[in-house]
């Protein structure tokens, strides 16, 4: 058992060395036309879940070690190379007590498979994968954007069904640039607040490609946007808005999504609406709330890794209503509190955080989250997650 303790240890510093190494090799590679920035994170995590046999415990540690990468190469003053990879490292007892868990992290739902599993071992495993690959014209009123990227159309900060192309998951504790697409996006901008948009992402089953057209302009000091098109084989329209009364910001989202041909067993047609509000209170005190309505909407269960949530259903129950304080506490501390409760599912989700910035490019930070559902609940049993990080950004 030393033995084998020792031999891990080895292989893990090892690849540490090499991240660092190449890390820090590439960051020093700067010139007038390639710009470079990413981070290196540190992150223990422990897990407590209720997990169904034939597992014998209910809680796991986990460490991860994270780089991220972004380089942006400017082949021209119009046209933009953008390359953005994460290489993630993951140890402990997830790697060894799970034996899907391998497979689970080593998924890409992109037209091309560019997930690279580098290294499976019995107790760690190193991926790569990018999340932009991307060319990126921009000229006068046009802006064309063909490649792995990021169709953001989301307005809201929790939940966007708006965002048709790559929705993120709020749950998700250490992926802030979000999903990407392989997609082709093509922006003309009318003038300074008006737009029309049309994306297509294709899927390997075409039935579950993502093909819509927005158009976005402003108006008495809201800008506002309107969407409709294909989602999934089913019809989608709806649009969004973001402006303020008085001193609160008001945003809001609305989709209808309907079936184009009958699917037995699901619910034909969907609308979702999310309205939020925020203000900034003279303490520096920023708070979000935010109520959903998702007329068919919920899980039939929900794991800390499982399938992740789409525009036509985006929440774990009918009903979800939201809040999220941020507030610093000094210059160099700062916590936030966020916390949703899904009133049909008689459950809660609480998640405190705190962070430290260290030094000018090394915050250290403290998360947890906790679900608390009934017997009943989705949540009965989807765990409690405490999660610590170390992130040097470059």
């Amino acid at each position: 058992m030393p033995v084998i303790y020792f031999t891990t240890m080895k292989h893990l510093i090892l690849t540490l060395t090499l991240l660092l190494s190449s890390t820090t090799a590439i960051a020093q590679f700067q010139s007038e036309d390639i710009e470079i920035s990413g981070y290196m994170q540190g992150m223990p995590v422990w897990i407590n879940a209720d997990l169904p046999p034939p597992f014998e415990k209910d809680s796991f540690w986990e460490y991860r070690l994270q780089n991220r990468l972004n380089v942006q190469w400017y082949l021209s003053p119009d046209l933009t190379f953008n390359w953005e990879m994460r290489t993630r490292l993951f140890a402990g007892d997830l790697v060894q007590d799970i034996p899907f868990y391998a497979d689970a992290i080593d998924q890409d739902d992109g037209l091309v498979n560019l997930s690279w599993l580098i290294a499976d071992r019995e107790k760690w495993m190193l991926h790569y994968i990018p999340d932009r690959l991307n060319l990126d014209w921009y000229s006068g009123n046009w802006r064309i954007t063909a490649g792995r990227q990021r169709v953001n159309w989301g307005i809201n900060t929790i939940t966007n069904p708006n965002d048709l192309f790559n929705i993120y998951s709020f749950y998700d504790f250490d992926y802030p640039e979000r999903p990407g697409s392989d997609a082709v996006r093509v922006q003309y901008f009318l003038d300074w607040a008006s737009r029309f948009e049309l994306a297509y992402r294709s899927a390997r089953d075409m039935k579950n490609s993502v093909a819509a057209i927005l158009y976005g302009f402003n108006k008495s000091g809201y800008d506002i946007q309107m969407i409709t098109g294909y989602y999934r084989h089913r019809w989608a329209i709806g649009g969004g808005w973001a402006g303020s009364i008085d001193q609160t910001g008001f945003k809001g989202e609305v989709m209808f999504f309907a079936d184009l041909e009958d699917q037995p067993g699901q619910n034909p047609t969907n609308l979702i609406a999310a309205l939020s509000a925020d203000y900034m209170f003279d303490s520096s005190l920023f708070l979000i709330v935010e109520a959903l309505y998702n007329k068919n909407g919920g899980q039939d269960d929900f794991l800390l890794f499982g399938e992740p949530l789409s525009a036509d259903n985006p929440s774990f129950s009918r009903f979800q209503f939201s809040a999220q304080a941020t507030y610093p506490f000094t210059p160099i501390w700062s916590g936030s509190l966020a916390a949703i409760t899904y009133p049909d599912e008689e459950a809660l989700f609480i998640s405190p955080s705190v962070t430290w910035s260290a030094l000018q490019d090394l915050d250290v930070n403290l998360l947890t989250q906790i679900f608390i559902g009934s017997a009943d609940s989705v949540f009965s049993e989807a765990g409690n997650v405490i999660v610590g990080s170390i992130k040097w950004n470059f």
